[in-house]
Protein backbone atom coordinates (compact mmCIF):
# COMPACT_ATOMS: atom_id res chain seq x y z
CA UNK A 1 0.00 0.00 0.00
CA UNK A 2 2.86 2.58 0.84
CA UNK A 3 4.20 1.85 -2.70
CA UNK A 4 1.03 2.46 -4.34
CA UNK A 5 0.67 6.22 -2.34
CA UNK A 6 4.19 6.86 -3.20
CA UNK A 7 3.88 6.57 -6.80
CA UNK A 8 0.28 8.64 -6.73
CA UNK A 9 2.29 11.45 -5.27
CA UNK A 10 4.72 11.21 -8.22
CA UNK A 11 1.98 11.36 -10.74
CA UNK A 12 0.69 14.54 -8.89
CA UNK A 13 2.06 17.76 -10.41
CA UNK A 14 1.44 21.41 -9.98
CA UNK A 15 2.60 23.50 -12.58
CA UNK A 16 2.24 27.25 -12.68
CA UNK A 17 2.67 29.37 -15.65
CA UNK A 18 2.74 33.03 -14.49
CA UNK A 19 2.76 34.73 -18.21
CA UNK A 20 1.23 33.97 -21.82
CA UNK A 21 5.20 33.52 -22.77
CA UNK A 22 5.43 30.31 -20.76
CA UNK A 23 2.33 29.11 -21.29
CA UNK A 24 3.06 29.60 -25.03
CA UNK A 25 6.13 27.51 -25.12
CA UNK A 26 4.97 24.63 -22.86
CA UNK A 27 1.52 24.12 -24.39
CA UNK A 28 1.23 21.44 -26.90
CA UNK A 29 -1.33 22.24 -29.51
CA UNK A 30 -0.77 19.45 -31.76
CA UNK A 31 -1.73 16.52 -30.27
CA UNK A 32 -5.08 15.06 -29.64
CA UNK A 33 -6.62 16.95 -26.58
CA UNK A 34 -3.86 19.45 -26.26
CA UNK A 35 -1.37 18.78 -23.64
CA UNK A 36 0.98 20.92 -21.77
CA UNK A 37 5.25 20.49 -21.57
CA UNK A 38 6.21 20.34 -17.75
CA UNK A 39 9.88 20.91 -17.36
CA UNK A 40 11.13 18.06 -14.61
CA UNK A 41 13.79 15.89 -13.91
CA UNK A 42 11.38 13.26 -12.19
CA UNK A 43 11.77 9.87 -14.28
CA UNK A 44 8.79 8.97 -15.94
CA UNK A 45 7.92 6.32 -18.54
CA UNK A 46 5.73 6.84 -21.90
CA UNK A 47 1.91 6.57 -21.43
CA UNK A 48 2.16 6.62 -17.53
CA UNK A 49 -0.96 8.34 -16.08
CA UNK A 50 -0.65 11.92 -14.18
CA UNK A 51 -2.92 14.41 -12.59
CA UNK A 52 -2.39 17.73 -13.20
CA UNK A 53 -3.01 21.14 -11.08
CA UNK A 54 -2.93 24.05 -13.45
CA UNK A 55 -2.15 27.44 -12.21
CA UNK A 56 -2.71 29.79 -15.60
CA UNK A 57 -1.49 33.46 -15.38
CA UNK A 58 -3.20 35.22 -12.83
CA UNK A 59 -6.13 33.06 -12.10
CA UNK A 60 -6.77 32.20 -8.36
CA UNK A 61 -8.58 28.46 -9.29
CA UNK A 62 -6.21 25.70 -10.11
CA UNK A 63 -7.30 23.42 -13.57
CA UNK A 64 -7.55 19.85 -12.97
CA UNK A 65 -6.84 17.97 -15.63
CA UNK A 66 -5.71 14.14 -15.94
CA UNK A 67 -3.41 12.97 -18.80
CA UNK A 68 -0.58 10.89 -20.15
CA UNK A 69 3.10 11.07 -20.71
CA UNK A 70 3.27 11.41 -24.53
CA UNK A 71 6.89 13.23 -24.77
CA UNK A 72 9.90 12.75 -22.84
CA UNK A 73 13.21 15.18 -23.76
CA UNK A 74 15.92 13.68 -21.92
CA UNK A 75 19.06 15.32 -20.12
CA UNK A 76 21.38 16.58 -23.24
CA UNK A 77 18.63 17.39 -25.30
CA UNK A 78 19.40 18.70 -29.03
CA UNK A 79 19.31 23.22 -29.09
CA UNK A 80 19.44 22.88 -25.33
CA UNK A 81 15.78 22.26 -24.55
CA UNK A 82 14.48 21.75 -21.56
CA UNK A 83 14.80 18.69 -19.48
CA UNK A 84 11.36 17.27 -19.41
CA UNK A 85 7.27 15.74 -20.42
CA UNK A 86 4.73 16.35 -22.57
CA UNK A 87 1.03 15.75 -21.38
CA UNK A 88 -1.27 14.81 -23.00
CA UNK A 89 -4.50 16.08 -21.67
CA UNK A 90 -7.24 12.83 -21.60
CA UNK A 91 -10.22 12.81 -23.47
CA UNK A 92 -12.80 13.29 -19.81
CA UNK A 93 -11.69 16.29 -19.89
CA UNK A 94 -13.87 16.83 -22.99
CA UNK A 95 -11.27 19.52 -24.54
CA UNK A 96 -11.83 22.46 -21.03
CA UNK A 97 -8.60 22.85 -20.52
CA UNK A 98 -7.51 22.99 -24.40
CA UNK A 99 -10.26 25.60 -25.33
CA UNK A 100 -8.70 27.69 -22.06
CA UNK A 101 -5.45 27.73 -22.75
CA UNK A 102 -6.57 28.98 -26.64
CA UNK A 103 -8.29 31.39 -25.42
CA UNK A 104 -5.40 32.98 -23.58
CA UNK A 105 -2.72 32.71 -26.23
CA UNK A 106 -5.23 33.75 -28.97
CA UNK A 107 -2.92 36.77 -30.08
CA UNK A 108 0.08 33.95 -29.62
CA UNK A 109 -0.79 30.75 -31.52
CA UNK A 110 0.17 30.44 -35.19
CA UNK A 111 3.34 32.81 -35.32
CA UNK A 112 6.58 31.04 -35.24
CA UNK A 113 7.86 31.67 -32.08
CA UNK A 114 9.93 28.83 -30.47
CA UNK A 115 8.65 26.30 -28.13
CA UNK A 116 10.15 23.94 -25.59
CA UNK A 117 9.20 21.29 -27.69
CA UNK A 118 9.74 22.42 -31.16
Amino acid sequence: MDTHAGSMRKNIINLSLGDKESLYKSYLPSIRNGGIFVETDKRYELGDEVFLLLSLLDEADKIPVAGNIVWITPQGAQNGKPVGIGIQFKDSDKGATRKKIENLLTSMLGTDQLTHTL
